[in-house]
């Protein structure tokens, strides 16, 4: 990649943006499955059975990056493996073949993908869950660490196209059930150290939920079992990691499946935000001497806003009003609505979810994996949402609840307000799937955010932003040297003559799943960005001045602070 400009595209250019300024006026989208034809034919095995375990419903992560460094964003999926009916506890899960491997899918110069999971030696072992990107030795190259029900993998990118399990040598196999995690680098020390979240104490237990009747079994409530902490790996530097979780507070038990970062309140040091399964939500402060306070109540995100816990599931954490000050969104189960939290900048949240029109929308719908993300380049953040019940059976019940249900897209009006354009952005949206684990990324660098999305039991979709559009953009590819290479946790404020918006760089959110690490800027009709400020992790502040829009660009970190 060029050290100043990796590609210059100009988005097509077919038809004017209407303006919002708290217009309710629907713009939709235009998102087309591409997923046959660019060749990517994954089908996630969750193995569902008469027992009804709870593993079988939580789906498949995604992760979208570049391994091989040719700018271009490769797809890793994780994949479940067979289970027996039933399964005795203790049993040991294993992948019998390659129905069941994990997938790393390369892009080709033409758009197309490749199946490299056995050239990269990736296939896994057992039933795997979740993936998070992150180069963890600073030597260029993006590693993956892949969660699971009986322990957890990290394969350390070779940067020859292969890469290497080191799960024993750094100790980080973890224990238990585990399902997202970040990487984020929780002491400044300028190496990446993981947030790894494990969602139940449990061991294939043959416990009957729902009626005692033919068709009526249900899959349990996780609260039918035990809570269970993070596990915290700090990078020793070494290749190796100590789990540290009790010595700097991450330690709360939960039933956590989500996970993001953000600097809540601003005061330069990455905080940690978990959706939790119907217990409360957690926030971990960062006190800037390597510990964390858990502050979900205290800073109003842990329940809705009639104080109930909800089914956290999907998380994403980013300014979507343009205040400078990172905000919630977690989706949940229908009947509860999904939460949107809106930051008071006094290290409080709002529950936004009625006022801003999030509440009408998805009373009824069941989300898993979201993620903000500005589809038209307008410059407000607009919201997307992997939906589906997680009780196959759910109609039975619940005749106006449905299993599987289309993706959502909510479109951000300005003013904190968001409208549901879903139906007119595509076919993709009126099929009905499970969904589940979602990333986010510009897969053919057009300066269009696209979409892979993971499915229950079910297929992979690979999906083209095709909005048309005459706005502007910009893709900012962050190299840190004093800070961790990735620039993760790098907070970054974009100036153009229209006002300022705001991006927390991070693979990590959503659900099981990890993004594009790059950080897009939508810029509406604006050709030019006034100023860029970086706030690195390293405490160094970085500014440019005058950048040209439509272009992805490579922003090195400096030796020292550039003046505001």
């Amino acid at each position: 990649m060029s050290t100043v400009t990796i590609a210059a595209l100009m988005t097509g250019a077919l038809m004017a943006q209407q303006t919002r300024s708290g217009s309710s006026e629907i713009v939709p989208g235009k998102f087309v499955d591409v997923t046959n034809a660019v060749g990517v034919h994954f089908i996630g095995q969750a193995s569902h059975t008469a027992k009804k375990y709870l593993i079988e419903t939580i789906g498949s992560g995604v992760a979208l990056f570049d391994y091989d460094n040719d700018g271009r964003l490769d797809i890793f999926f994780a994949n479940g493996a067979p289970l027996k009916d039933p399964t005795p506890p203790g049993t040991l899960l294993k992948k019998p073949g390659p129905k069941y491997w994990d997938r790393l899918y390369h892009q080709l110069p033409n758009g197309t993908f490749e199946d490299v999971t056995q050239k990269a030696g990736l296939e896994g072992t057992g039933y795997d869950m979740g993936v998070a990107v992150g180069d963890y030795d600073n030597d260029g190259y993006d590693d993956l660490y892949v969660t699971g029900v009986q322990g957890n993998h990290l394969y350390h990118n070779n940067g020859n196209g292969t890469f290497t399990d080191v799960t024993k040598q750094s100790g980080t196999g973890g224990s238990g059930w585990s399902t997202s995690a970040a990487w984020v680098d929780l002491n400044n020390d300028g190496l990446l150290d993981l947030v790894v979240l494990r969602y139940a104490k449990w061991d294939f237990d043959d416990v009957w939920c729902g009626e005692h009747r033919p068709g009526y079994r249900s899959y349990c409530l996780p609260t039918v079992f035990p809570e269970i902490r993070p596990i915290v790996y700090i990078n020793d530097g070494n290749g190796h990691f100590t789990e540290e979780s009790a010595k700097i507070g991450i330690d709360a038990p939960g039933h956590g499946l989500g996970i993001a970062i953000g600097d809540y309140d601003r005061d330069g040091h990455i905080d940690i935000a978990v959706a939790n399964d119907s217990v409360p939500e957690a926030l971990y402060h960062n006190k800037g001497n390597g510990t964390f306070e858990e502050v979900g109540l205290m800073s109003q995100m842990a329940v809705d806003g009639d104080g109930r816990a909800f089914a956290g599931m999907g998380i994403t954490f980013q300014d979507y009003n343009n205040d400078g000050y990172p905000d919630l969104f977690i989706s949940d189960l229908a009947n509860q609505k999904y939460a949107l939290f809106k930051n008071e900048k006094d290290g409080t949240f709002d529950y936004e979810t009625d006022v801003s029109g999030v509440g009408t929308i998805t009373l009824l719908h069941s989300g898993w994996g979201t993620k903000f993300f500005d589809y038209d380049n307008d410059g407000l953040k607009d919201l997307i949402v992997a939906q589906g019940h997680d009780m196959d059976n759910v109609q039975l019940t619940y005749p106006d609840l449905h299993y599987k249900e289309p993706m959502l897209l909510m479109r951000n009006i300005g003013g904190g307000k968001f409208v549901d354009v879903s139906k007119k952005s595509g076919a993709i949206f009126h099929e009905a799937w499970a969904g589940r684990g979602l990333a986010v990324g510009d897969l053919n660098n057009d300066g269009r955010e696209d979409l892979v999305v993971t499915t229950n039991d079910g297929p992979a979709y690979v999906i083209m932003n095709e909005t048309p559009t005459k706005n502007h953009w910009l893709e900012l590819y962050l190299v840190g040297h004093k800070s961790n290479r990735d620039g993760i946790g790098a907070v970054i404020k974009l100036t153009t003559a229209k006002g300022s918006q705001w991006w927390t760089v991070s693979t990590a959110g959503s659900y099981l799943s990890s993004s594009d690490k790059r950080a897009h800027f939508g810029l509406g009709p604006e050709t030019v960005a006034q100023t860029i400020e970086i706030d690195w992790p390293s405490g160094i502040h970085q500014v440019l001045h005058n950048v040209k829009a439509d272009q992805i660009l490579r922003v090195d970190e400096p030796v020292a602070s550039t003046a505001k």
